[in-house]
């Protein structure tokens, strides 16, 4: 059996495997899935600039190439159409969610999605902060980034409302809906907040944290979200030990806390196991948005369960079909490294095919098995899953996101005027991206 610390290596190299693999090396772009024909994600291109410091670190890429990856990418946006257009990369300074790896065009008909945007930016201020050398080609690197974060038009995207919209289509508008409720959004709201040319107020993310729902799940106090890539996506990026915006000062706790509190909730929700499926114990739980069986599959029209397909699963409220997500467990692991590995480690002597090439599966379902008896596992590996495994499984070994984004002025900036305080925060920084 492999040691801690090389099992998540093994892990954690296969993850970035991903994004050596699945890129357009002439624009940077990057798959949202390693599935055929897949599109652009713009969310995956954040999470793999933010990868590439990683890599370069842990000696899997050279630094050049890395660079020139790196440039690759932001030249691309920078030179994107952002007219706006049915057939267009962006408008405003967003980009649709989905685009095209040879042209960067819009498809799918996908929507100008702010989280998705932020997403990308927060990659691109992560590689700011690391490619720091006077060269022509790494000063190029943060003016691009710069450049690229000014762009967007923040004030826009609340569309005369009191929070952030969650997306726009040329076809129809805004999205009738904003984000409201606590979800993976602070990063989103605190880069809106600090930025130098297009910022909204305080009062905006006021509007958004007065939409929280705060629970007592199995004896646990804590700030509502089901699924559990909620309670990571932010924390990818922002260190948020031990610093409280207002709403967490009034409930004498922080958001770190309150992902830790989420898989102890997990844990019990997987060993009281409502549904009664296989594999549900203290040491096999995960429910988070990741895909998963569906009615329309070969071979599973006569299952009797209702079956999700993608999904958002939440503990307790569901959606729950028996899928477990192994890279939302993994991901838990700077919240509850003990409680993280012990389940990874059941869940791959269990289910060893949801390891291919030593990386992770979107998700398996034990109670669904094949003729062979193996558990089902869904099929190729998606970008999302594998950027975030990666970037947790540093913060946990290293803490190099964080070190690197605590120094950004623009999220300094963005956390005081959201309400932060404490921590990390008090202690003076050096100077960020800009």
């Amino acid at each position: 059996m492999l040691a801690d610390e090389a099992l998540l290596d093994r892990l954690q190299r296969a993850a970035f495997g991903y994004f050596e693999h699945n890129i357009n090396p002439r624009n940077g772009l990057v798959a949202d899935t390693s599935r055929d024909n897949s599109p652009v994600s713009i969310a995956v291109v954040g999470f793999a600039l933010s990868a590439y410091p990683v890599a370069v670190e842990r000696g899997w890429m050279a630094r050049d190439e890395a660079l020139r990856r790196s440039l690759a990418a932001l030249r691309f946006f920078r030179d994107s159409d952002q007219s706006g257009s049915p057939t267009a990369t962006g408008y405003r300074g967003f980009y649709y969610h989905f685009l095209d790896i040879h042209s960067g065009a819009r498809v799918w008909q996908s929507e100008l999605s702010m989280i998705d945007t932020a997403l990308l930016i927060a990659g691109a201020l992560t590689a700011a902060m690391y490619f720091s050398a006077d060269s022509a080609d790494e000063t190029e690197l943060r003016a691009l980034a710069d450049f690229l974060y000014r762009r967007i038009d923040w004030r826009w995207s609340q569309d005369d409302g009191e929070t952030i919209r969650q997306g726009w289509k040329p076809e129809c508008g805004f999205l009738h809906y904003g984000w409201e409720g606590y979800s993976e959004a602070i990063v989103l709201y605190v880069l809106a907040m600090g930025s130098p040319s297009h910022p909204i107020s305080g009062d905006c993310y006021r509007a958004w944290t007065a939409t929280y729902q705060w629970e007592n799940l199995y004896d646990h106090d804590y700030l509502y979200a089901g699924p559990l890539f909620v309670h990571h996506f932010s924390h990818a990026w922002l260190d948020l030990r031990g610093i409280r915006d207002r709403f967490m000062r009034e409930k004498r706790a922080d958001y770190f806390e309150n992902s830790r509190r989420a898989v102890l909730i997990q844990r019990e929700y997987a060993w009281r196991n409502p549904h009664e499926f296989d594999g549900y114990d203290e040491n096999g739980w995960g429910l988070s948005a990741c895909d998963g069986p569906s009615d329309e599959q070969l071979g599973l029209a006569n299952e009797p369960r209702r079956l999700f397909g993608y999904a958002a699963r939440g503990v307790p409220y569901g959606p729950d079909d028996g899928t477990l997500s192994p890279s939302a467990v993994l991901s838990s692991l700077p919240f509850a490294p003990d409680l993280a590995l012990a389940a990874v480690r059941n869940l791959l002597l269990r289910y060893p095919e949801m390891l291919n090439d030593d990386r992770l599966a979107s998700s398996v379902n034990p109670s669904l098995r094949g003729a062979d008896g193996k558990a089902w596992v869904s099929a190729g590996h998606y970008g999302l899953d594998q950027g975030i495994v990666l970037m947790m499984i540093e913060n946990h070994r290293s803490g190099l996101p964080w070190k690197l984004m605590r120094g950004c002025s623009y999220l300094r900036d963005g956390l005081r005027v959201a309400g932060f305080r404490g921590g990390w925060l008090l202690a003076s920084a050096p100077g960020g991206a800009h």
